[in-house]
């Protein structure tokens, strides 16, 4: 298995990743060739989710929405491999912050924050990128492959440019070490979580969600404000993103209130573009029950 490993890794993705885009887009396009017209890889998820998240969209629509979410999906794929190899300054033009000065202010004033946002355009290249374009230590909290050496690989590419990368598993034994640093802690708000009887339940895409409350409860346990990030593809491999200011001060928050106005967020940007969205995810794999077994956070 090791030596599968360095095999796949060092004579496979390796000198994929150091082709040139337009070489990398011309295999993207026969990916999608391959996984949407001959594969099918998740279709029935996707379109289950489509058709559910959209029930007002004829079959015609939600097809056009699956065959260019592939497309998509296909690009954030070798963009992903070439997150190996990426230069400081090849990513730092493909994915630019366009207001840094919003986080920055909070810096300056002393401030750790909470990044929240979702798995929607590439999600991958703002870890990668957004330490070196703000003034805060930048955490990504991610959960660790079953695979050591993939998972080893996987870190040390989003981290090399400053990035610290932190199991989902030890959330407030990282809140605590940095508590004396200041911060940009980056939550995804979008996943399904382990647990959905103890998560926060509400409507997301016409359906019943739970929905991931560590981002709301660790900003009010250390008074961090929350900022939502969101991410516009400009054209193929360059994006922009920018931050908006959800609270300054979430214990004076009612309960869910940081949870619910970031999800509504998320669901805004997928309803205007959908094929954006990472719809392969089983996000509704769980179902909600009766009110007596049934509850959210406190």
């Amino acid at each position: 298995m090791i030596i599968l490993n360095y095999f796949i890794y060092y004579f496979i993705i390796i000198p994929i990743s150091l082709l040139p885009f337009r070489v990398l887009y011309f295999l993207s396009d026969m990916l999608f060739f391959v996984l949407y017209y001959f594969v099918g890889y998740r279709k029935r998820v996707v379109l289950e989710n489509l058709h559910n998240s959209f029930p007002e969209k004829s079959e015609k629509e939600i097809n056009l929405i699956a065959l260019l979410f592939y497309k998509h999906l296909c690009d954030i794929m070798v963009e992903t491999i070439k997150s190996f190899t990426i230069s400081d300054k090849s990513i730092s033009k493909r994915m630019i912050l366009l207001n840094p000065e919003l986080l920055n202010k909070f810096f300056d004033d002393k401030k750790s924050i909470i990044l929240a946002g979702g798995h929607y355009n590439n999600w991958e290249w703002i870890a990668t990128s957004i330490d070196k374009q703000i003034k805060h230590q930048t955490i990504g909290l991610y959960l660790p492959l079953s695979n050591l050496f993939f998972d080893m690989k996987m870190r040390e590419s989003r981290s090399k440019f400053g990035l610290i990368l932190a199991s989902t598993r030890k959330v407030k034994t990282v809140f605590d070490e940095y508590k004396n640093h200041l911060t940009a802690t980056i939550f995804a708000m979008d996943q399904s979580p382990g647990h959905p009887g103890k998560s926060y339940w509400l409507k997301f895409l016409n359906q019943d969600t739970p929905t991931l409350f560590g981002a709301e409860k660790y900003a009010k346990d250390y008074n961090y404000p929350v900022l939502y990030g969101t991410i516009h593809k400009v054209k193929r491999g360059h994006y922009t993103f920018q931050f908006s200011t959800i609270t300054e001060h979430p214990r004076d928050t009612a309960h869910g209130y940081i949870i619910e106005t970031v999800t509504k967020l998320i669901e805004e940007e997928i309803i205007r573009e959908p094929q954006y969205w990472l719809w392969t995810h089983r996000r509704w794999k769980h179902k909600k029950e009766s009110s007596e077994t049934q509850m959210n956070i406190h």
